[in-house]
């Protein structure tokens, strides 16, 4: 287990086939964003055919066509039909990106677990039964993957994610080695207490530390295959992003429910500083009778208590907006956890 819960399988450990796993009823969603991946549009469907074969409970496959530009949703509904697969194809109106795609398929899914993976067949959908094994068998809340042998390009793709990741465990205090690893599966009741804006599918167990404890999350080592077919939708650019992000996850996580501690905090910092400056003056004016009129000094401490003064007035503004965010979901700042009821206080 990691210093703050998160639990590592050792790499190579193995969990029974599909056949023959002891899994308690639920219904499985499989949710695949695509992207212009019409040669992988078949491959896709026939490998998680072929890998949930002897899977013992219901499943579906969610596939959200993200306005692609070749023929992609026709290959993915034209193969559906062919096989009577459960599968259902979700076509945006235009390309919303990752995150948009992998929010509209998770808000279509049915099923009580939900596996997120990628549409370029990179990811291995044998290691499903294995994950959702996990998720339940533990009691866990998310259980994600872990490439422990990349098959990308060093210099442009296994590099910066090895230094994204170094960055983003130390500022989350999550020690995920992958986190851009999209086979993922979570139990739908917790996923679904998140939202997923911009680029924020890298930091999905960042988001859901701010609903569930660590202690509920794990990381398991999973396949990874060489590219194919189809060109990568990744390049460096995602590096700016990717930082961006990482602030907005690091304030909800730590702030999300109290702001005013945030803003508040550099303000009287800012603020007292600036009075300081301004007490330093006075009394040099008052019992010395220095000019301060010209010092640096005066513009810094005015416009010091300036800057402390707006980012009190930001705080309070941050805590009434957080008060109507709330408000909406019902006026809880917390989450219950959605247990099978057996052990519920009489209502």
């Amino acid at each position: 287990m990691g210093v703050t819960g998160v639990k590592v399988a050792a790499a190579g450990a193995s969990l029974p086939s599909p056949a023959h796993l002891s899994l308690p009823a639920h219904h499985l969603s499989i949710v695949v964003p695509m992207y212009n991946e019409v040669d992988n549009a078949a491959a896709l469907i026939d490998a998680v055919r072929t890998a949930l074969a002897a899977y013992p409970q219901p499943w579906e496959l969610i596939v959200v066509d993200d306005g692609s530009r070749d023929a992609t949703a026709a290959a993915l509904r034209r193969h559906a039909r062919a096989t009577g697969a459960p599968v259902r194809v979700i076509s945006l109106a235009r390309n919303f990106r990752q995150t948009a795609a992998m929010q509209a398929g998770i808000d279509a899914a049915q099923g009580d677990v939900i596996v997120t993976m990628d549409g370029d067949l990179q990811n291995d959908p044998r290691d499903i039964p294995r994950l959702v094994q996990r998720l339940l068998a533990e009691d866990l809340d998310i259980v994600a993957g872990w490439r422990v042998q990349r098959q990308d390009g060093f210099w442009l793709r296994r590099l910066p994610s090895q230094l994204a990741n170094r960055l983003i465990r130390r500022i989350t205090g999550l020690p995920f080695h992958d986190l851009g690893c999209s086979l993922k599966a979570f139990r739908a009741s917790v996923l679904r207490e998140v939202r997923l804006y911009g680029e924020m599918h890298r930091f999905i167990p960042a988001w859901l530390s701010t609903v569930t404890s660590p202690a509920r999350m794990a990381e398991e080592p999973v396949d990874h295959h060489p590219r194919l077919h189809g060109t990568s939708k990744y390049g460096l650019s995602r590096t700016l992003r990717v930082l961006v992000d990482l602030l907005a996850v690091t304030f909800f996580q730590r702030f999300a429910a109290r702001p005013g501690h945030f803003f508040g905090v550099i303000g009287l910092a800012v603020l007292g500083a600036g009075l300081a400056m301004l007490a330093y003056l006075g009394g040099l004016k008052l019992l010395l009778g220095e000019d301060i009129g010209g010092r640096p000094l005066l513009s810094l401490g005015f416009f010091c208590c300036i800057g402390g003064l707006q980012f009190l007035t930001t705080g309070v503004l941050a805590e009434l907006l957080i008060r109507i965010y709330y408000g909406a979901r019902h006026g809880q700042p917390y989450v219950v956890r959605q247990d099978d009821g057996r052990d519920a206080p009489h209502a």
